[in-house]
């Protein structure tokens, strides 16, 4: 009575997912199924504010961002392009002043040259992010990286394009869950449910 059934797809794909890891070297993201994720009472925008220091390394953060943040019915994202992380702040509190966003989303890259500055930039940005969200209670997220290690090296490039990438899908349900709890939030609030 309880026999399990199975997928012939789910066999081809563990077969295919195998002769990958055999390839690379290295097992591939999984991929589970679609996950159906709740939709806005009202329509968001986002903001997602992009450095420009090693920018072949943090645009894999807005491309998995702008990928994770369809499939949770974010539609509306602006993308802005800063010089460095150090400047991300000011344009975030700019953005979130205009109340135009519902989010704002940060992603840099800040990495140490070999002097004390890398740890300075990478608080103060941190820092300076979560003043503009309370201030203006626009919420505002961090893909701003500081790795304790980073050499222009191939291998460390693709480790972090990796790495972004996987923060990029993170930063979108982080963004896309607070917005819906807001949401939810000040419903109850008006209601007079919460108060």
């Amino acid at each position: 009575m309880n026999q399990m059934l199975q997928d012939p797809q789910a066999e081809t794909s563990q077969a295919e997912t195998s002769q990958a890891e055999t390839e690379v070297g290295q097992p591939p993201v999984p991929k589970g199924p679609a996950t159906e994720h709740p939709r806005f009472a009202k329509p968001q925008r986002v903001a997602f504010v992009q450095a420009c220091w090693h920018r072949d390394v943090v645009e894999e953060a807005r491309i998995a961002f702008m990928r994770e943040a369809e499939a949770r019915h974010l539609t509306h994202v602006d993308v802005f392009e800063v010089p460095g992380s150090f400047e991300i702040p000011l344009h975030a509190q700019v953005l979130a002043k205009t109340r135009r966003y519902t989010a704002i989303v940060a992603a840099g890259l800040v990495v140490d040259g070999g002097i004390y500055r890398h740890e300075f930039v990478a608080d103060t940005v941190i820092k300076a992010l979560m003043d503009v969200q309370l201030r203006t209670e626009v919420p505002v997220f961090s893909a701003v990286l500081t790795p304790q290690q980073f050499h222009e090296t191939e291998v460390h490039y693709d480790f972090f394009r990796r790495h972004f990438a996987i923060k990029g899908v993170e930063v979108a349900a982080a963004c896309a869950e607070t917005l819906l709890g807001l949401e939810r939030l000040r419903g109850q609030v008006a209601a007079g449910i919460v108060g």
